[in-house]
C-alpha cells in the first residue's frame, strides 16, 4: 500500500506542488489580512470575527504549506532539469561519470524519466 501511495505522489509530484503553493498562499493571505487588517475582515466576511485569535496560527500553517509547495516545486524542476541535460549527451564517458547521479535523481522522478535513463543506457550499452 505504502509502495502504491509513494508511488501515486511521485508521479503526480507537479500537480500537488503547485495545489500546495496556491493553498498555502490563500491561507498565508487569509492570515496576513487577519493580522493586519482585522477591522476591515470583520466588516468584508462576518465570520472572521471568529478567526481573529487564529490568525497568527493560520500564518504560520500558510507559511508552512506554502514553504513546502515551493520546495517540491524547486526539487522537481532542478531533477528534472539535470535528467535532461545529461540524457542529451551523446558521450559515453560522461555519461558514466554521472550514472550513479543520475539513477539517484530519476528515483524521485515520476516513471517516464526512468523510462528515458533506461533508454540511454540501452543505447549506450551501459548495465
Amino acid at each position: 500500500m505504502k509502495g502504491k501511495i509513494t508511488g501515486f505522489l511521485r508521479e503526480n509530484i507537479l500537480i500537488f506542488s503547485i495545489m500546495a503553493i496556491i493553498v498555502g498562499a490563500i491561507i498565508l493571505i487569509i492570515g496576513l489580512f487577519g493580522i493586519f487588517f482585522q477591522d476591515e475582515m470583520i466588516d468584508i466576511i462576518p465570520f472572521m470575527n471568529d478567526l481573529i485569535p487564529w490568525c497568527p496560527y493560520i500564518l504560520i500553517i500558510g507559511l508552512i504549506i506554502f514553504g513546502t509547495g515551493l520546495y517540491y516545486l524547486y526539487m522537481f524542476i532542478s531533477k528534472k532539469n539535470f535528467v535532461i541535460k545529461e540524457i542529451e549527451t551523446n558521450k559515453r564517458s560522461e555519461f558514466i561519470k554521472k550514472h550513479a547521479e543520475l539513477k539517484n535523481s530519476v528515483r524521485y522522478l515520476p516513471s517516464k524519466y526512468k523510462a528515458m535513463l533506461k533508454q540511454k543506457e540501452k543505447e549506450l550499452k551501459i548495465k
